[in-house]
């Protein structure tokens, strides 16, 4: 479900050039809803738009009160178009629930919208219908919202905190370090505080897998470089290359096998 919610000084709808629904101060929202869409996903979208603070309070603090607070009117509009999927240029809207569906649904969104506020401060447009809507933006302030997808675990602030200091205290400990590592990797919504200790554990497992891998000793792997690098000294030099080698040096030994040959 996605909604388009716009702080309002009037709004209204008309139908066939004739005015049937109209607001002062207050909120209009257009409402889009989806064909996977069920009765969480309505009271989620319910309480958001309620609880939506975008107007100042009594000593002109912006982003403070809802419109509860301030006990201004709603003005809701089905909207079936924010459902829309571009193919190229041209919009398809196979996500919108169908019109036999949806006009149900959207009337259980009014009653719940209206249980939870003031009835009589609740105005809506006509369903299915060729509108005009009237916005008077004041701001102007508009703020898109959109409830989880179906399925999806709602995160709990309070609960990711705790998961972050426990991570930050594995980060800092240089036993269990390796864990900061693998919620990199996982990502920090995937770990929770139970999964915590099944991390460390595979973590542990790595690091002692990788200590049994015996490393090479540096003096080692310098001797496998230089003979790599100058094989020849393995090799026996020609005998014109001995001669000129043994001319440079004055070795008395090489001049006597050189007279020799």
């Amino acid at each position: 479900m996605k909604a388009v919610v716009q702080r309002v000084t009037q709004a209204s709808v008309t139908v066939g050039g004739e005015q049937i629904s109209a607001i002062g101060r207050g909120i209009c929202v257009l409402l889009g809803i989806s064909v996977e869409d069920s009765q969480k996903e309505l009271e989620h979208m319910v309480r958001k738009i309620l609880n939506l603070r975008v107007f100042e309070d009594e000593s002109g603090k912006h982003w403070s009160k809802n419109v509860m607070d301030k006990q201004y009117e709603v003005l809701c509009v089905s909207q079936f178009t924010l459902q829309c999927v571009l193919k190229g240029n041209k919009p398809d809207f196979h996500l919108a629930m169908p019109t036999e569906q949806a006009e149900s649904f959207y009337n259980s969104f009014l009653e719940q919208l209206r249980k939870s506020y003031r009835p009589e401060l609740i105005r809506d447009g006509k369903f299915g219908a060729y509108m005009q809507v009237h916005i008077q933006n004041d701001g102007p302030v508009t703020i898109e919202l959109e409830s989880p997808a179906p399925g999806a675990a709602n995160s709990d602030p309070k609960q990711d905190r705790t998961v972050w200091q426990e991570i930050t205290g594995i980060k800092n400990n240089s036993k269990t370090g390796g864990l900061y590592l693998t919620r990199m990797k996982m990502g920090f919504a995937a770990l929770s505080p139970g999964s915590l200790s099944k991390s460390q554990h595979s973590c542990q497992s790595w690091r002692n897998s990788s200590r049994e891998k015996k490393r090479p000793e540096p003096r080692d792997l310098l001797s496998q470089a230089k003979n790599e690098v100058h094989p020849e000294k393995k090799t026996a030099a020609p005998a014109a290359g001995q001669r000129a080698m043994c001319l440079r040096s004055g070795s008395h030994r090489c001049r006597s096998r050189s007279s020799a040959n």
